[in-house]
């Protein structure tokens, strides 16, 4: 089993707490960290219908019940606008801290800014805010996983191909961060050539669509970096016969479907972050600015690819 070590004390995940959105969890403090009664933290995701962050809320409500927090939960269902409505009810509603998973970066700025204006905490979870100061930021290193899905794609090609790069949503530290790491790691391979680039949002049905026409404009690409996972099984599912053969995928996350794939060997490789963890750390994190406390300005949690060599690693961790 890996374990990763952040700013913060990381404590064993515990049991998962009920998946409803908007949801409540309370319970007895934990030991080892402040308890946090009394403490009232809104936590706005940026979409469910994503394995991943399905597991990041799973982590933060866990912890929320072992720390005794009253945490909601909302879905902003990729909509930037409505997220920002979200923020702006929690800041009505008197929480101690937000934790927002941006839909967008720079739209969640004005919404950030009328939490700090009312003295509530924000901490970005996932992804950045840009335009607007947050207590926190706590992400995977994103541009660190970049690179090293590069070099594990650039391996699996034997250093000579063309690849298709699935973006995710526009706008998010996420694709943006990944993006940039993915770049810098391939023009390390003179032969490996990025023949396509198109956002597929994160989404496996976006993944599917946008791979077929890659496909079709493109029939000789060797390789697929999707930004997530989701992304690439729906490149996989586009790929047929060829994906894991003539076509090596690479993804980003290591979600349990993911990890499946990687074991399969459709996907050849995930480079795998820890949703749990980010949700369990950020819960901590607004338990302590809620009382007054100091944390680290940024956070990033390291990150490790997966491959079929080591993929039960991941799946029994």
């Amino acid at each position: 089993m890996r374990l990763l070590i952040v700013a913060t004390a990381v404590l064993a995940i515990g049991g998962l707490a009920a998946c409803s959105s908007p949801s409540q969890s309370g319970g007895g403090a934990g030991g080892g960290v402040a308890g946090g009664g009394n403490v009232k933290v809104g936590l706005s995701i940026s979409t469910l219908n994503n394995p991943y962050f399905v597991q990041l809320r799973a982590g933060a409500e866990a912890k929320a019940k072992e720390l005794g927090v009253s945490l909601t939960t909302t879905d902003a269902q990729n909509d930037a606008s409505q997220q920002v409505n979200q923020v702006q009810n929690f800041t009505s509603q008197g929480m101690k801290a937000i934790l927002i998973n941006p839909v967008d970066s720079d739209a969640a700025a004005p919404a950030v800014k009328l939490a700090n204006r009312s003295s509530i905490p924000v901490i970005a979870v996932d992804r950045g805010v840009n335009g607007a100061p947050v207590a926190q930021t706590i992400t995977s290193d994103n541009v660190a996983g970049g690179a090293l899905a590069a070099d594990e794609l650039a391996k699996q090609l034997g250093g000579k191909g063309q690849v298709a790069v699935l973006q995710g949503v526009p706008g998010t530290s996420a694709a943006r961060d990944r993006g940039a790491g993915f770049a810098a790691g391939i023009k390390k391979y003179p032969n490996i050539k990025v023949v396509a680039q198109q956002p597929a949002d994160f989404d496996r049905t976006k993944g599917l669509d946008v791979m077929t026409n890659i496909m079709q404009s493109n029939p000789g690409i060797t390789g697929v970096f999707a930004q997530n996972d989701e992304m690439a099984l729906g490149a996989i599912k586009a790929l047929g016969s060829k994906a894991g053969n003539q076509v090596k995928v690479v993804g980003f996350d290591g979600t349990p479907d993911g990890l499946k794939a990687v074991q399969a060997g459709t996907m050849s490789a995930t480079v795998a972050q820890q949703p749990k963890l980010l949700g369990q750390e950020s819960v901590v994190s607004a338990v302590s600015v809620a009382k007054g406390g100091n944390v680290q300005k940024v956070v990033h949690v390291p990150v490790k690819v997966a491959t079929k060599e080591n993929v039960q690693d991941f799946m029994t961790s």
